[in-house]
């Protein structure tokens, strides 16, 4: 545990496209499985724990298809939002960055933004997730006011409680 972002990198390298979020979150030892994500957090390996949440959060192609992490993270770690509040809060703010896309073009002045928020609102059995409540209890204005958590709390307020 070196907390060494190049030997991560030098790691995952030779990993497919299709297989560098199973590399980064399910590893096998002996009959038991780690994952390499949780392994940092828990060990204060932040920077190494930062490099894997990029890396997941990073859309990627090849000719046949897309590839984003963001499912498998939250298969694999559905309480990462909690996780990361409880014990590597600054990773929060790279998790909610991780979590948009923003064009590289522009046109008349405005970007185009997606935002794939769909596990931070509702969890995998269709209730809704504990995010938001994770966040704000942070208690730290800055990811309070973080786009993501903006949209989400708007998604929220016109969608469920204004109804």
């Amino acid at each position: 545990n070196s907390n060494s972002v190049p030997a991560l990198k030098k790691a995952i390298s030779a990993a497919p496209r299709s297989m560098r979020a199973t590399w980064v979150l399910d590893i096998q030892v002996g009959d038991q499985h780690i994952s390499p994500l949780a392994w940092a957090i828990e060990s204060g390996s932040v920077k190494v724990a930062e490099a894997i949440l990029d890396d997941l959060l990073t859309i990627r192609a090849d000719r046949d298809r897309y590839y984003y992490g963001a499912d498998e993270l939250w298969t694999r770690h559905p309480d990462i939002v909690k996780k990361l509040q409880d014990e590597a809060p600054g990773l929060l703010v790279v998790l909610l960055e991780g979590l948009i896309w923003r064009s590289h073009r522009t046109s008349l002045g405005m970007r185009r933004v997606n935002y794939y928020v769909k596990h931070v609102l509702v969890k995998a059995d269709g209730t809704f997730a504990d995010a938001l409540e994770c966040v704000s209890g942070t208690g730290d204005p800055s990811l309070v006011s973080h786009p993501t958590v903006a949209l989400l709390a708007d998604c929220l307020w016109t969608g469920v409680v204004v109804r």
